[in-house]
């Protein structure tokens, strides 16, 4: 037979080499023809008397990326289509198939014939399991290997047998965590965890793979024997009492219950691993389509893989312009923002010119490459040799003549206009005509600050988050002049250095600054309230934020944030209403010096990694009230409400225009709950009408700050989403998909 995705060959002492190499990807994942082909592959081997065994290895550098999500969007989408007409149908067609991939790697774990897979480089997701489906594993010993199971960082969990067979082929712990966690492992960590069975090099998978087949590989699999012990011993057992309520604690401590993809991942394991493995992938298969059914797990997807697939591939990328071939970038400025913008670039293989006003500085911009590719090398995350490879690239210095052969230079300079306004005209005094100037500001207005520049359409706002090496999201901002040629060289750039953008146009704040902005505003009005300040961190946490609003405050700077304010009020003159938030601010800031965490000390005192919350915090906002006296809920609301409000209003001015880059910038950017798919999912799973009645409940009892915009008031009459109203542009996906 012959495939699209496979290659199989045989060889003379019987076995067959199974490469999964898909024609026109740079990297294999699993779709419908995949899953066809893999289901027919299984039934050659086993019904061609020649073969004795497989390898299944990848004909690419890394095995899988693992699956394509937008089937499952689709099995969806065909799902509520049809439960309308016959619920009963639907439910059985969303199981039969969720569970078609892992019914196929069940067949070839019980063939009769062992497979043995021989990975290298990337494998995630269900190429994970279907590795773990064989009978043994051999893997690349390098730096490239990387194995995960990630499902529940899209609101799922591993569907194809992941969960059954990691609980009953490693430690409890262990393997709780790698499901739980979503966890990579490097090939020693995989060894250890006896996830896989040996280690080759690279170039030498195959040939240990089939050395390992000829030695004799059992087709039969310990738990499909008789008298098969899990590792942990069994669920009802003293050893069991011990390990499964404290590993219920931990998901509660971590997740806080938001999240259907972990729960019902939990329910599966516990319940799958009490019965034989037929039943056990039955169970399995059952909660995954119910995980399906979920609104979380709906808008998870749609955010966290098919929007971000799109906006990484170029979705608002203005098609009419000519690729960008950059060579070289100049960055001003080398503090911490700046030497983290040069280390990402140096690592996309871009020459980078750093500049600072001393040379002392430009090497310690510098300096934070070395000490962080140091600590890769001693993680064994890197050599010797990519480290100087990277330095090289990064030239430090305090000569803007440099910047002469740069195609985009990038000001990461002090959120002082003057500042500001010198870097851009002594950089555009030596620029190439055609090189575009970008600005790292997180919230001064694009247009005013290209007022310095002599060429306002070839100057554009890239947004860095911090620290620039960890944090994916970019925000890219359009001023009143900035040109597509500018936007298309600002995306290719971002592109280049794997990261993900949204674009935006301007305003005081942009997109994610001002939304943040009003997250630590309300935990800061809540003080005000005297709502305990343990209360708030909590509440937070438990709204689905990374962090509370107070220590986000503390990490943001809460003297920037007083400088953010200060500004806005000179701004804005007599039209700026002054509030809590200014005295808090200034209390801190002005008088008691409590800048965050970058002197030590905030709303949290600072001891290393170590903090805990002031005790002084009531001298600057009054004694709390008891906690009783507030709803928990509420205050989560409070919390979620006003950023998804902000973000509203911000869409409703066109400084946002797109609704895919509202709900990825905010889960990248600032965290916002990853379980609701963003702060516009987040409106429409509630509805436009029951969003807006409680913005107004919310009004009368905590003030005008909630009061929802004119947008959002008459989408409620209709209860219209805004996925259904403001629909990402054909043409734009069109231009995706090409």
């Amino acid at each position: 037979m012959t495939y699209k995705n496979f290659t199989l060959q045989t060889d003379n002492d019987g076995i067959a080499l199974i490469t999964w190499d898909m024609p026109g990807r740079s990297m294999n994942v699993i779709d419908m023809t995949v899953m066809d082909e893999l289901d027919a592959l299984v039934d050659e081997v086993t019904g061609t008397e020649a073969i004795k065994g497989a390898v299944i290895t990848s004909g690419k550098s890394s095995f899988t990326g693992g699956a394509d999500l937008t089937m499952l969007e689709s099995l969806l989408q065909d799902f509520h289509l049809k439960r309308r007409a016959d619920p009963e149908a639907a439910a059985k067609t969303l199981f039969e198939g969720s569970r078609r991939l892992s019914v196929i790697y069940r067949k070839l774990e019980t063939c009769g014939k062992p497979f043995v897979a021989a990975v290298a480089g990337t494998c995630m997701g269900g190429g994970t399991e279907l590795a773990l489906a064989c009978h043994a594993r051999i893997v690349a010993d390098d730096d490239g290997f990387k194995m995960g199971l990630p499902e529940v960082k899209v609101g799922l969990f591993p569907g194809a047998g992941g969960t059954q067979r990691v609980m009953r082929m490693t430690d409890g712990q262990q393997g709780m965590q790698f499901l739980l966690q979503g966890k990579t492992l490097r090939t020693k960590q995989a060894l250890a965890m006896k996830l896989v069975d040996g280690a080759a090099p690279a170039r030498k998978l195959v040939e240990a793979a089939k050395k390992l087949l000829k030695a004799g590989v059992d087709p039969v699999k310990p738990w499909d024997k008789k008298g098969f012990k899990l590792p942990n011993g069994k669920i009802y057992s003293p050893q069991g009492f011990q390990f499964w309520p404290a590993a219920n604690a931990i998901y509660r401590r971590e997740t806080y219950d938001n999240y259907p993809g972990p729960r019902y991942l939990l329910h599966s394991v516990v319940e799958g691993l009490q019965l034989p493995m037929d039943l056990a992938l039955q169970v399995e298969s059952r909660y995954f389509a119910k995980v399906l059914q979920t609104p979380e797990a709906a808008n998870m997807i749609r955010s966290l893989f098919v929007s971000m697939q799109e906006l990484n591939k170029g979705a608002r990328r203005p098609q009419a312009e000519r690729p960008n071939k950059i060579k070289k970038i100049g960055i001003l400025g080398a503090g911490f923002m700046g030497a983290g913008i040069a280390y990402v670039t140096a690592q996309a293989g871009i020459d980078v010119v750093l500049i600072d006003r001393d040379q002392e500085s430009a090497d310690k911009g510098k300096a934070h490459s070395d000490a962080l590719l140091t600590k890769a090398i001693q993680r064994g995350r890197a050599t010797q040799e990519q480290k100087d490879k990277l330095l090289s690239k990064i030239l430090p210095t305090t000569d803007y003549e440099e910047l002469a052969s740069c195609d985009l230079v990038i000001e990461a300079v002090f959120e002082d206009r003057e500042i500001k306004r010198a870097v851009t005209e002594k950089a555009e005094a030596v620029m190439k005509s055609r090189a575009i100037f970008a600005s790292n500001t997180s919230t001064l207005p694009i247009t005013s600050l290209a007022q310095a520049s002599k060429r306002p359409k070839s100057f554009i706002g890239i947004h860095f988050f911090s620290p620039v090496d960890k944090m994916m999201l970019v925000e890219v901002i359009m001023g009143k002049k900035t040109s597509d040629r500018a936007l298309a060289m600002a995306l290719d750039y971002i592109k280049a250095i794997k990261k993900t953008p949204i674009v935006v146009n301007d305003s005081r704040g942009f997109y994610t600054s001002r939304v943040v902005m009003t997250y630590i505003r309300e935990g800061l009005m809540m003080l005000a309230d005297g709502v305990p300040a343990a209360m708030i961190e909590n509440a937070g946490r438990m709204a689905g934020m990374p962090v509370g609003p107070l220590s986000l405050g503390d990490e943001v700077a809460l003297d920037l944030a007083w400088k953010i304010v200060s500004a806005t009020r000179k701004d804005l003159g007599i039209k700026y209403v002054e509030g809590p938030l200014d005295n808090i601010l200034e209390d801190m800031v002005v008088k008691r010096e409590r800048f965050g965490r970058k002197n030590g000390k905030g709303f949290y005192d600072y001891q290393g990694r170590d903090k805990q919350l002031w005790p002084g915090i009531p001298e600057v906002v009054g004694a709390p009230k008891p906690a009783e006296q507030f709803n928990i809920e509420e205050l989560k609301q409070r919390l979620l409400v006003m950023q998804a409000l902000e973000t509203a209003r911000i869409f409703e001015e066109k400084c946002l225009t797109d609704v895919r880059e509202a709900d990825v910038g905010s889960i990248l950017g600032f965290g916002f709950a990853p379980y609701s798919g963003g702060t516009l999912s987040y409106i429409d799973t509630m509805g436009t009408a029951a969003f807006v009645k409680l913005c107004r409940q919310f009004t009368k009892k905590w003030g005008p700050r909630f009061k929802p915009n004119r947008l959002l008031r008459e989408m409620a009459k209709t209860n219209e989403t805004f996925y259904g109203k403001f629909p990402p542009k054909e043409s734009e996906k069109s231009a995706e998909a090409a």
